[in-house]
């Protein structure tokens, strides 16, 4: 199989997740705790392994990309003079104003020594005026807002230097206004001097729209569009713009935020210098209580930028905009992850962070559930998604699987069964012929016996003695009743998880091999019930799970194996505590530690289980001294057999035992 790499360029798909990888990533969580709705967050936020090794990233890995794209970005830039290129601007006006001065004051002088009296007045009528525009711009402030709000009232001897002033003028109100309402920039460049009354009418509008919403009216939004919509490209609602404006208005505060108090001061001081009119402000000011009205006030935030790339005020805001926008889809990434909502995530804000292959993975998790109701191993019922039974019995698979792997590994010596039985599968022990056997004739073991008896040589003879056959297994039908400690301690050391995978790993061993046996699983804790296969996944304990009634259980064991006659009848219990609880009546009693009538009341329902020929074997999660004297007292009187396992070896033992009563050899 040859691969083909290549760049990532947009158009290349990522298949949807597997069906099947995505069931076995979430049997562990659902057999350890039952709950589909945690299994399926856990998928979300953690992602998963595929069958071929590959991992498949979840929230938790956008969210870890998302921080480095933004601590990179925070590492890149410098926030240190974002005004330094207007303050350079202004420098040029001064500069050429100050030249222009000196220019016209030395061509005065020149004309004032060979020309006629009026010449000299007018050098010096130019002289007191040069004076006095020198001064005026000695004693303008240093700071950009200052001198700019100083310059608007200065009268400009430099034809150029006054252009140049216009310039940066147009380019402030173009920049401040932009900073206050983003893209509005755009509306205004064509307004030139009159931008300032084009904002202040403008929102005048939008507020009169607002406080028509506010009192119950009908805003006319569309002929607010209608006027002013080549200001909001893209905008196509009154709640997108004031969204827009909210998030602006925050990405503004947060550049303040991040800047030094001096720098602060001064780009404050400019936006003042810039928007000095009164019915401006009031319309901000009104404008501002409107979103906070609407719950729309966006919360500043403060970042510490490290790196040596200047940014100017325009490329310094773009950054604020590309920095909210890593903290919304952060923020939503985080909702998802902590709520399970992945639809929330909105997966061309996440391409446009992260990239198009990131953006791909968030529309598959999106599509996460889909693909297993798709498979046929979720349905939805009302607002919730369930288990089928199809993926029930796909978990049992896998759970019988991991234990058959453990078998395979370390099965020779365990559990021998000496009885013997006739007819079933060969195995690779032979036996002398006797009649009525199968005749599976062992061809190396019987021309063995007549070398052996007649030495080399041909031609060789064959006598009946000489005959050998392959010994077979008998298989036969088993019941079985599975009882599982319900207790609360058995929360604990993973022991509730291990006996639930081995009731579903028993379940598909009989569903797939022995059809005709059957298996009875019962739970038991202050009382016992007959838990249904397809449940048990779903079976969550809890510390109002308290009690050991094994009295209970065992009679309703005895109970549903009584339905099989003949064959082998068994009881499977897996506990990891002596009995504390019994019936009287039908009433429970709970008494710890054990009682004499607790100790007497399971005693006498263990030799009634011997009586009726039924087996009890016993695998104890713990060793305590209460319960291995129980057990062994249980062992004697019913002739069952006790074992101590550990948690994670228990499927182990148990299935062992199960095929070594389903198995039986020829004689």
């Amino acid at each position: 199989m040859r691969s083909r790499y290549s760049r990532w360029d947009g158009s290349q798909s990522l298949p949807d997740f597997d069906a099947d990888d995505l069931l076995a990533a979430m049997a562990d969580d659902l057999v350890a705790d039952g709950d589909l709705r945690r299994a399926l967050e856990r998928l979300l936020r953690q992602g998963f392994r595929t069958r071929d090794g590959e991992q498949v990233p979840g929230l938790r890995d956008l969210l870890e990309r998302l921080r480095r794209q933004r601590q990179a970005l925070l590492d890149r830039h410098d926030l240190g003079d974002v005004l330094g290129d207007l303050r350079k601007q202004l420098q040029d006006v001064l500069h050429t104003e100050r030249q222009g001065i000196d220019r016209r004051v030395e061509s005065a002088r020149q004309a004032a020594k060979d020309g006629p009296p009026e010449a000299e007045a007018h050098r010096q009528e130019l002289e007191r005026i040069a004076a006095e525009r020198r001064a005026a711009l000695d004693a303008l402030p240093e700071d950009l807002g200052g001198a700019v709000r100083g310059l608007q009232d200065y009268q400009f001897v430099d034809p150029e230097a006054w252009q140049k002033f216009q310039e940066l003028m147009l380019r402030l109100r173009q920049e401040m206004t932009q900073s206050l309402f983003g893209q509005l920039k755009q509306g205004l460049q064509g307004m030139g001097s009159q931008g300032t009354d084009g904002l202040r009418e403008m929102l005048g509008d939008l507020n009169r729209l607002l406080r028509q919403q506010a009192a119950g009216g009908q805003p006319d939004v569309r002929g607010f569009m209608d006027r002013w919509g080549e200001m909001f490209p893209g905008v196509q609602s009154l709640e997108q713009l004031l969204e827009r404006l909210a998030r602006q208005s925050a990405q503004l505060q947060s550049l303040l935020e991040s800047l030094t108090p001096e720098q602060r001061r001064e780009l404050e001081e400019l936006q003042q210098a810039m928007l000095d009119d009164p019915g401006t402000q009031e319309a901000l000011v009104e404008l501002g209580e409107h979103l906070d009205r609407l719950g729309l006030g966006q919360r500043a935030r403060r970042y510490r930028t490290q790196g040596e790339t200047p940014l100017s005020l325009q490329e310094a805001l773009r950054l604020m905009e590309e920095l909210h926008g890593l903290d919304r889809l952060e923020q939503d990434l985080q909702d998802a992850e902590r709520t399970g909502r992945v639809e929330r995530v909105d997966p061309g804000a996440v391409r446009e962070a992260l990239g198009e292959q990131a953006g791909e993975e968030a529309e598959a998790l999106r599509r996460l559930a889909e693909a297993l109701k798709a498979a046929g191993y979720l349905e939805q019922r009302g607002r919730q998604w369930v288990l089928t039974p199809h993926a029930i019995r796909k978990i049992a698979q896998r759970a019988l699987a991991e234990v058959l792997g453990q078998l395979r590994r370390d099965r020779p010596g365990r559990h021998p069964v000496d009885a013997r039985g006739a007819g079933g599968d060969p195995t690779d022990e032979s036996k002398a012929y006797e009649f009525g056997d199968p005749f599976l004739l062992d061809l190396r073991e019987t021309l063995g016996s007549a070398l052996r008896r007649q030495g080399p040589g041909l031609p060789l003879s064959l006598e009946p003695a000489d005959f050998a056959v392959r010994r077979t297994e008998l298989s036969t039908r088993c019941a079985t009743a599975l009882l599982l400690d319900m207790s609360r301690s058995m929360i604990y050391r993973g022991c509730w998880t291990a006996a639930k995978k081995v009731a579903l790993a028993l379940h598909a061993l009989i569903r797939a091999q022995y059809p005709q046996d059957a298996l009875y699983v019962i739970g038991f804790s202050l009382y016992a019930r007959q838990l249904d296969a397809d449940e048990v996944p779903g079976v969550v304990l809890t510390d109002r799970h308290y009690g050991t009634n094994m009295q209970h259980a065992l009679l309703l064991a005895r109970q549903l194996l009584a339905r099989h006659r003949g064959g082998n009848r068994q009881v499977v219990m897996i506990t990891d505590g002596e009995p504390t609880a019994h019936l009287e009546g039908s009433e429970a009693y709970f008494d710890y530690p054990t009682t004499r009538r607790t100790w007497q009341l399971t005693q006498a329902e263990v030799l009634r289980c011997a009586r009726e020929g039924v087996t009890i074997n016993t695998f104890m999660l713990e060793d305590s001294p209460g319960l291995v004297r129980f057990v062994s007292e249980m062992s004697r009187i019913n002739r069952g057999r006790a074992f101590f396992v550990q948690p994670d070896r228990l499927g182990e033992y148990v299935l062992v035992d199960y095929l070594a009563r389903k198995q039986k050899r020829v004689g």
